[in-house]
């Protein structure tokens, strides 16, 4: 799937949001954008080494259930969807890449909401 496509995907989840959930995103400056493949130091801000676990999605930011009353004068958040692993990941498991696309926006989103890897796999994502 080429990057536009690939975009337009990501686009559909957003759009598909329920009200509530696209009003706080909105609200709250959250940028959502796509990039090929995570940086080293997207890998090395979390450990993970180049060999190491498939990076699909990041959020970075503070969830606002963690904020202080000092927050301020911060970058606005944002969530970074990577495509190639994304594209991967769906190929290998025998999954539609939609789908996957669907599950890592969701899952990224639930982080800035505050939910953490833990409680997320707790609920089955």
């Amino acid at each position: 799937m080429d990057r536009a496509a690939f975009e337009e995907q990501v686009q559909k989840v957003l759009d598909t949001l329920p009200h509530d959930f696209a009003k706080a995103l909105e609200e709250g400056n959250i940028g959502v954008m796509v990039e090929e493949a995570p940086s080293a130091e997207d890998l090395s801000t979390l450990g993970i080494s180049a060999r190491g676990m498939t990076l699909l999605g990041l959020y970075h930011g503070v969830p606002p259930t963690r904020r202080g009353l000092g927050y301020s004068l911060v970058l606005p958040d944002n969530i970074t969807i990577y495509r190639q692993p994304v594209e991967m990941y769906a190929r290998q498991n025998g999954r539609e890449i939609d789908d996957v696309v669907r599950e890592v926006v969701l899952h990224e989103i639930a982080h800035h909401f505050g939910l953490p890897d833990e409680r997320l796999r707790e609920l089955g994502y």
